[in-house]
């Protein structure tokens, strides 16, 4: 037979329990405190294990004044059971959590740092934070006594069924890790599709692939979509790229100083104009004889795929500029027209007419 309840008894426990909530609360006023000095670092490790800290140690400290509570008072031993059964539950819930921002953070913080960018891509992040959480979830579901053997069988069977049914969605997701896993598109990249959309790739997500275009709007593309198609990464392997120019000169013009002017001109935007590359050699290379110019093509170099439209207008206008002042004529086609007088004459077209047909009377 067990003791009865005292007033001791109460008292003792209802100091523990206010032990563990005010440690709890203190814990928690600590780690915003580390948490304020963490984000003053450069590495965002340290931010993720601090925030995600702020959930699991308070909930610790809270649990372990309820067990010494439970532990005070005269319970049953099956009511003792049950109470670490739940507080255990809820232990493990709490860490599940934790783990799953702690590491879902870290994968992202990885991310961040290979691609560069500030966007990263969230398809990692979320398979992560989706294995973590079912794991946790049967491990609470074993602490509590439920035999998970069953529940695993009729996921395997029920899964088969959704994966007959979300095949698409399948489809996307593995195509989008696969485009991840091979690095052939990243987060901050510039890609054009064969079918003609193209822009700065944001993310890469567990359906999609969101592209920002140069107009600034976003283009959705299916993932599996994006892996069965040509594209063209203007990122890789390096983010430099060089941009052609067609020009003509006449044929009066001295092909030697058509170059080297060419080639001062290309030196001056390369070094004033911001995104292009102070260290890229100009080329000039004629190639045409054409019906009244002869035409050659300028190499220019950029740093980015969107800085080329700002390099090329300064460069037009700069070489328009000074070829005016060299005397270097850009020649435009000209067409003569010959009218011939006292030609024979033009025949003259009859409109057909159709001829009247008289039906017999019925």
């Amino acid at each position: 037979m067990y003791r009865a309840l005292t007033l001791h008894d109460v008292i003792v426990a209802g100091i523990a329990a206010a032990v563990g909530i005010a440690a709890g609360l203190l814990l928690r006023a600590l780690l915003r405190w580390l948490r304020e000095r963490a984000s003053r670092t450069r590495w965002n490790g340290d931010d993720v294990i601090v925030d995600a800290l702020r959930t699991l140690v308070p909930w610790a400290a809270m649990a372990a004044g309820a067990a010494a509570a439970a532990a005070a008072l005269p319970l049953t031993p099956t009511t003792v059971r049950n109470v670490n059964m739940a507080l255990t539950a809820m232990l493990i819930l709490a860490g599940t959590l934790t783990a799953a921002r702690v590491i879902a953070g870290l994968v992202q913080s990885v991310a961040q740092s290979r691609s560069g960018v500030a966007g990263s891509a969230t398809i990692f992040v979320n398979i992560t934070r989706v294995v973590v959480l079912a794991m946790g979830f049967l491990v609470v579901l074993q602490t509590l006594g439920v035999s998970i053997a069953p529940l695993l069988t009729a996921l395997g069977v029920g899964g088969l069924a959704v994966a007959l049914a979300l095949q698409d969605t399948l489809a996307n997701l593995f195509a989008g890790v696969h485009i991840l896993a091979a690095k052939t598109v990243q987060p901050g990249d510039y890609i054009r599709l064969s079918s003609g959309e193209e822009g700065y790739v944001v993310d890469i997500n567990w359906r999609n692939t969101v592209v920002r275009d140069l107009s600034n709007n976003l283009v959705i593309i299916p993932n599996a979509q994006l892996a069965g198609t040509n594209m063209t990464n203007f990122s890789q392997p390096e983010q430099q790229l060089s941009i052609m120019v067609q020009v003509g000169v006449g044929y009066d013009s001295d092909l030697e100083h058509v170059e080297r002017v060419t080639t001062e001109v290309v030196e001056s935007v390369m070094t004033d104009i911001t995104g292009a590359v102070p260290d890229h050699e100009p080329a000039v290379r004629f190639h045409t004889f054409g019906d009244s110019r002869i035409s050659f093509t300028v190499i220019l170099g950029v740093g980015e795929f969107s800085d080329q439209y700002r390099i090329k207008h300064e460069f037009i206008k700069r070489l328009h500029q000074r070829y005016r002042a060299e005397g270097i004529a850009v020649p435009a086609p000209k067409r003569t027209v010959t009218v011939q007088q006292g030609g024979p004459p033009m025949p003259k077209v009859i409109p057909h007419q159709r001829e009247a047909t008289t039906e017999p009377a019925l």
